[in-house]
């Protein structure tokens, strides 16, 4: 017994370490989820913005383009946005769907990310003539048996990456019993070559748009591809999302399925995963949902009534199912938070709207100038609408505001939250905010245990009220923090009728 007192006292003499403090350096933080929250006030939630609809971007009315362009992808390439799409077209016929032209790859470009144009390649070869858009067909590499339909590009950000592979692209293999993805690599993004003489990727069904990218952040490939849960496809398998890794995009990690804790198993049909670039440690992706709920009395009372019922004819689902848009945002690229609310929904439209295939997000997001007078830039998505209902489809652009995802968001009566120690780098401290006429945003500092900091308490701050994209707090004696830095605190936020986007401290020459 006296040994075990001894025990005792002997471990309760050493001090109890709570968890290392969480260094965030002078990245910053979205307010996406609680991984940085202590506690909070019962009135704040984390609350999911939707995107304001903007103009139509493009529409794909060439003859080798068609009402049915589902996947592409755009990114800001120097002084130009590029955007790749698959090009393909269908008519319904009575049991049956008909292409009548096969499938391609085709290109836009835009110097503002608002307007697209179709540059003439003279690359492709459609009804006699090269002067089109169209960047790949099924035959375009000799030898290689290409899908254009499921292909995506992307600008390799790898510093390694060599400058004949800059730009990439992942196709799905149309060869029959080889069911997988392989690579093509280009300089200049319009003349590819393939990349590798063997599939990359085989552990999938890929019948959606698969792509990959460079994670600066981890320093290493990751990929996200299309499979079926519990079975095949047409016998209960439902869709879903894996993801893998690489270190030099040719030999792939065995793939994982995503998780989502807490939100249900619903059909996801495609991904749009990548890095937020003024947050690249966070994914954020923006998948399609896939709802079937058959022939049920409100099927019948959607759009496009006639020529649903002419699709059904082929497979009851093509009348009957229908997609939206929903948002998910991760910090390790397996585990998401998955919003269940949509985005974009379907809509009040009677044209153009509620058919399988609608409201698909392209791969990407573009920075944008804002049409409102002095305000900053947004943040541009893009989504289909009219699929596979006229000649045509469009490319619908949506705008957020930048970092504007999801806010910690306070009601007028107010409401606050402390976060977890954490460590950083920096000389001020710099937030994203919007607060009402009658709002506010207050901030104290606190030493780990959650006391004030004299200076930089609660009283100390002056009141913030109005709507900034990177407001830097003051208190009375200025905005400076740079004698923290590199140790232990807690950030406390009151806020009143104010959303709260991001934070970050910067100041250290590390500004993105």
């Amino acid at each position: 017994m006296k040994r075990i007192l001894a025990l005792i006292i002997v471990v309760l003499s050493f001090p109890v370490f709570a968890d290392e403090p969480i260094d965030i350096g002078s990245r910053r933080e979205l307010m996406i989820d609680n991984h940085l929250i202590d506690s909070m006030s019962d009135s704040l939630r984390l609350q999911m913005h939707k995107p304001v609809r903007r103009n139509v971007a493009l529409v794909t009315d060439a003859p080798w383009e068609g009402n049915a362009c589902a996947y592409s992808s755009l990114f800001h390439d120097g002084e130009k946005f590029r955007m790749y799409y698959t090009a393909n077209h269908y008519v319904n016929r009575v049991g049956r769907i008909e292409e009548p032209h096969g499938r391609y790859l085709c290109y836009a470009e835009s110097v503002d990310g608002i307007h697209f144009t179709k540059p003439e390649l003279g690359l492709v070869e459609f009804d006699g003539s090269k002067e089109n858009n169209i960047v790949l067909a099924a035959d375009t590499l000799p030898g290689v048996k290409l899908d254009p339909g499921h292909t995506t590009i992307l600008k390799d950000t790898n510093p390694d990456c060599p400058p004949d592979a800059r730009y990439k692209a992942i196709c799905r293999s149309p060869v029959k019993g080889e069911l997988g993805l392989f690579a093509l690599k280009s300089a200049d993004g319009l003349h590819f070559s393939r990349l590798h003489d063997k599939l990359i990727i085989t552990d999938g069904y890929f019948d959606s748009e698969n792509l990959a990218f460079w994670d600066s952040a981890r320093g290493e490939y990751r990929a996200y591809f299309r499979d079926f849960h519990d079975g095949p496809p047409g016998r209960g398998g439902i869709r879903g999302i894996k993801t893998a890794t690489s270190s030099d995009f040719i030999n792939w990690s065995n793939s994982a399925w995503l998780k989502y804790p807490g939100a249900p198993h619903e059909a996801l049909y495609t991904n749009q995963v990548a890095p937020y670039a003024r947050a690249p440690h966070i994914f954020i992706g923006f998948p399609k949902r896939y709802v079937d709920r058959g022939w049920v009395d409100s099927t019948g009372r959607l759009p496009g009534l006639e020529e649903r019922k002419a699709r059904a004819k082929a497979s009851p689902r093509y009348g009957s199912a229908v997609t939206d848009a929903l948002m998910m945002t991760s910090r390790d690229g397996l585990t998401f938070k998955r919003w269940g609310e949509a985005i974009i929904r379907p809509g009040p439209s009677r044209r153009n709207s509620w058919v399988y295939g609608d409201n698909l997000i392209s791969w990407g997001v573009l920075p944008t100038k804002s049409d409102l007078p002095g305000a900053p830039d947004e943040l541009s998505i893009y989504a289909i609408e009219g699929y596979w209902t006229g000649k045509s489809q469009n490319f619908r652009r949506y705008a957020f505001r930048v970092d504007g995802f999801v806010s910690l968001q306070s009601p007028l009566g107010g409401g606050e939250f402390v976060t977890k120690p954490i460590v950083f780098k920096g000389s001020e401290l710099e937030i994203n905010y919007s607060t009402s006429a009658a709002g506010s945003v207050l901030v104290e500092l606190q030493d780990a245990e959650g006391k004030p900091i004299p200076g930089r308490a609660l009283a100390d701050c002056h009141e913030i009220f109005g709507d900034e994209i990177d407001r830097a707090v003051a208190w009375k004696n200025g905005a400076g923090v740079e004698q923290l830095a590199g140790k232990p605190l807690r950030l406390r936020f009151v806020l009143k009728d104010a959303d709260l986007f991001s934070f970050r401290f910067h100041g250290d020459g590390t500004n993105q």
